[in-house]
């Protein structure tokens, strides 16, 4: 999985998981990408710098406001999906396979899939990611 920094026209910045490379580029082209937060179409890539895995523990810690403010986007991420993609219960990677190999209507699914049927996706090159959780209540949170 590649992630990639993302940025709409009204500057709004949010990550993106892609299976490739070119999965981005025909997600981009074919108008799919939009801004979580205002619905933007117009999404470009920022520039960062490559991820490196250290050894070192460096103790940050997010404050409650970073927590907040992350759980409110992962809700609309949800909410976005929900309100805008096709469920398909637990036919998700027979769909997902279906739609990747032209077979079924393109079109944006969620639903349920075992751990296994998902890496034979990710392994046969069929985009997918996952989706947030539920949000946790406030009284919920450590």
């Amino acid at each position: 999985m590649i992630k990639y920094a993302l940025a709409c026209e009204a500057g709004h910045e949010f990550e993106g998981w892609f299976g490739t490379s070119a999965d981005y580029d025909d997600q981009q082209a074919k108008g799919l990408l939009e801004c979580p937060v205002c619905a933007s179409r117009s999404v470009r890539k920022q520039i960062m710098a490559p991820a490196v895995a250290g050894t070192k523990n460096r103790g940050v810690e997010s404050s409650p406001e970073t927590r907040a403010l992350l759980a409110q986007a992962m809700t609309q991420v949800r909410k976005h999906v929900e309100d805008n993609f096709d469920y398909v219960g637990d036919a998700f990677a027979k769909e997902a396979r279906a739609i990747h190999e032209g077979k079924s209507e393109e079109r944006g699914i969620y639903g349920e899939a075992t751990p296994q049927e998902v890496k034979k996706l990710v392994d046969d090159g069929v985009p997918v990611a996952p989706l947030p959780g539920e949000a946790v209540k406030p009284d919920k949170l450590n």
